[in-house]
């Protein structure tokens, strides 16, 4: 999300004062289900338009989806992240163990005016503790947005928007470490791993294509003749479980402009990726999630709510919109059910029943259930004491 003095992040503060918000479990080691959510306390979408204010004021939530229709805040802790980028910006190890999320920008101040600036930390949170707590951070590229963690666990991948490459990182024993960063040739907003961790998916979100990195002797490599033109603002970008699709949210030359974007869906299982199909999906494709049996996916769609007030293009509110993944390789709308303002992350539980979208202005986290072909609100938001600026959990 592109967005330009305001401060604002009073419950997150007292939150994080009063400490753990449930105590009492074994976290990962109970096998639990849990959702991931960066919480940006320095951007805000006002009437008059988007602000700026000072650091400081971010955060993680733990989100326990044990019971799906009802989920839980677990913990909150404090660290840098923002709303800058796709908010595919942070991920949970399959074994639950870990969670990864990038700072992508910092602001710097003029004058009375905050401005964003690359930043190039990723943080990374030991989920396994009790409560969870942060190990380390990171350098990898600069102003990295989002990342795929392989399913094996021992990758994780990270697109660096101003570095233009994408940062190769180990894990192993708890610990992350840079080993690689590939050049890509254009500035990287997403990045999405194949469900065998040899191939991966790149969203050049500036040139309006899906570029192609392949795994040999140990090495990543790009070729940008393989490059995809799957429209402008590519921004959503992952992959189906079996390998044979990916799918990428286009958000348009400018977000909630009052022009409809698209989805593009790509074939995967050849030599040589090729766009299979185009889908008009609204204003503002934000990000999407891909269900657990492959077959639909959920489009955080913005549509004019990131608009000022004033502009023609302004709506009160976003939408979830449900897309079917047809196996010849065509996509079609399901369904769709409103959503609050300025939608971010989107992310479905592991039955494939719930899905969960991020409301970044309301502060909450909004549960869907999926009925067949429709997905349909059930009313329930978690109330967060910040602003959802990303949501995820393990691959």
């Amino acid at each position: 999300m592109r967005v330009g003095s305001c401060r604002g992040t009073g419950p997150l503060a007292a939150l994080l004062l009063a400490g753990a918000v449930l105590t009492g479990h074994a976290w990962a080691a109970e096998g639990r289900a849990f959702l991931i959510a960066g919480l940006d306390g320095k951007t805000f979408f006002r009437p008059e338009g988007s602000v700026n204010g000072p650091n400081g004021h971010d955060g993680l939530a733990v989100i326990d989806i044990a019971d799906p229709g009802r989920p839980r805040l677990a913990h909150v802790l404090a660290l840098d992240t923002s709303v800058y980028g796709p908010p595919t910006n942070l991920q949970i190890t399959p074994d639950g163990r870990l969670g990864l999320i990038t700072s992508p920008v910092t602001m710097r101040q003029e004058g009375g005016n905050w401005w964003a600036q690359g930043d190039d930390r990723l943080h990374v949170v030991d989920l396994a503790a009790e409560p969870p707590a942060l190990i380390e951070t990171i350098r990898v590229g600069r102003q990295p947005s989002g990342l795929a963690i392989a399913r094996a666990g021992d990758v994780a991948l990270v697109a660096n928007r101003e570095g233009r490459s994408v940062s190769v990182l180990a894990i192993r024993d708890g610990r992350v470490r840079v080993v690689a960063e590939v050049d890509v040739g254009a500035e990287a907003a997403a990045v999405a791993l194949a469900p065998d961790g040899r191939r991966a998916y790149v969203a050049k979100n500036k040139a309006g294509t899906v570029g192609l990195l392949t795994l040999a002797d140990g090495q990543w490599r790009h070729d940008p003749g393989l490059d995809m033109p799957v429209g402008p603002g590519t921004y959503g970008l992952e992959t189906t479980p079996d390998g044979a699709f990916a799918l990428s949210g286009n958000t348009g030359p400018a977000p909630s402009d009052g022009h409809a974007d698209t989805l593009a869906l790509i074939r995967t299982g050849t030599a040589r990726p090729v766009v299979l199909d185009h889908l008009g999906i609204g204003d503002t494709a934000e990000t999407l999630a891909i269900s657990p049996d492959g077959r639909r996916a959920a489009i955080a769609v913005v549509k004019g709510s990131a608009a000022p007030q004033a502009s023609p293009a302004h709506t009160p509110d976003s939408a979830a919109v449900l897309v079917g993944i047809g196996p010849e390789g065509r996509l079609r709308i399901l369904s769709e059910a409103p959503a609050g303002a300025v939608v971010q992350g989107i992310a479905f539980d592991p039955s494939g029943e719930y899905v969960y979208i991020g409301n970044y202005t309301d502060r909450s986290l909004g549960v869907y259930r999926i009925e067949g072909e429709a997905i349909r609100d059930t009313g329930v938001r978690l109330a967060l004491p910040g602003q959802p600026a990303s949501l995820r959990g393990r691959p």
